[in-house]
């Protein structure tokens, strides 16, 4: 049993952070999920850019899309949607045998409406319905906007992954949508299992004080920020609101771990998956770091439901002058306008794609 498997056996999930059409056609996605205990994945702009733009796998459907008259989003979202939809193929027998509790993909809103709820509401409503999968997430950035549309989102039915998120505040905050929103659908009479997930990002945390505080403190905030959400988020299933709503057949929002590949070349490239193990939680990881982990990672251990000793490890941070809330604020803020710049570049791949295509001239 591979390290991958183990961490599986334990009760984590495994998503892998990358989709692309070579992935499902070559097969690699299913032998992921056979031999990696692969149960999920995960998408966004960079990785779509890095698929269509760098490769020529996509090239006819472009071809083809762009003929019908098709530019911009609407042929990007018809090309992701098509992807995700085989990959949720492949899931869906690991979604039914667990409840719908796993084998999830998620496609992102555009980034674009990150600072307008009733648009992202909107867009994540009509993303679903084109996409009409019972195992696809819809990605909403947890920003103050985004907080509004997820509560929307989950009372209309729409399952969510609450995406950039970085802080124990910001997760509650999406968390207590996510609740308010169940709350409305059993108060109306309707079928409380809506899922969603809220993802956490880890590394951004390490690279953004790198250099600012002491050695014996370097890669640690990450996971000393994961611990104190992982025990607000233990915390929370024990409330008693939370045990009404799980009686009326409501799934938990699960957290999960994203932004998992070690950025320090110093570092163990495994080192966010090996301390983030965490039982009913989710680690979604770059395609580099799984093979990483199942080939040398190792399991030492679960984090602490009380959170361990984050408390003191961010007191550390405080002593060393790092502003928790403050910069909490200013990740989420660069996460989203990263997503704006990725999510550019992404239409330019397309549109650079469709010029030459339709005009004939072969791509370079």
């Amino acid at each position: 049993m591979n390290a991958s498997q183990q961490l599986h056996a334990l009760g984590q999930s495994l998503w892998l952070d990358n989709i692309s059409r070579d992935l499902l056609d070559n097969g690699t996605l299913q032998r992921y999920c056979t031999e990696l205990s692969v149960t999920g994945l995960t998408s966004n702009p960079s990785i779509f850019e890095q698929a269509i733009g760098r490769g020529t796998a996509y090239d006819a459907a472009i071809r083809q899309k762009s003929a019908e008259g098709k530019t911009g989003e609407t042929l990007f979202f018809e090309l992701a949607i098509e992807d995700l939809t085989r990959a949720a193929a492949i899931f869906q027998p690991l979604h039914a045998a667990s409840g719908g509790l796993d084998g999830w993909v998620s496609l992102e809103v555009s980034p674009l409406l990150a600072d307008d709820a009733a648009a992202t509401l909107a867009e994540a409503k009509r993303l679903h319905a084109q996409a009409a999968s019972p195992n696809l997430l819809i990605k909403i950035p947890g920003t103050p906007a985004g907080v509004k549309a997820i509560e929307e989102a989950i009372f209309a039915g729409v399952p969510v992954n609450v995406t950039l998120l970085f802080s124990r505040e910001q997760y509650i905050a999406a968390a207590d949508a996510y609740w308010r929103g169940i709350q409305r659908r059993i108060e109306a009479g309707l079928d409380p299992k809506v899922v969603s997930v809220a993802s956490i990002f880890i590394s951004r945390w390490d690279v953004a004080v790198a250099g600012q505080v002491p050695a014996n403190l370097g890669n640690q905030l990450g996971v000393a920020i994961a611990r104190r959400i992982y025990k607000a988020a233990c915390q929370r299933q024990g409330y008693s609101a939370w045990k009404k709503f799980a009686a009326a057949g409501a799934l938990p929002q699960r957290l999960l771990w994203a932004s998992t590949g070690t950025k320090d070349p110093q570092m163990r490239d495994t080192l966010y998956v090996e301390t983030l193990a965490a039982p009913g939680t989710i680690n979604t990881l770059p395609e580099k770091t799984l093979l990483a982990f199942a080939d040398h990672g190792e399991l030492n251990g679960v984090m602490p439901e009380d959170g361990g000793d984050a408390e003191i490890v961010l007191a550390d941070f405080a002593l060393a002058g790092i502003d928790i809330a403050a910069l909490a604020t200013r990740l989420q803020r660069d996460g989203a306008l990263s997503f704006v710049k990725a999510w550019t570049e992404l239409l330019a791949a397309v549109a650079e794609k469709c010029r030459p295509l339709t005009s004939g001239v072969p791509t370079p």
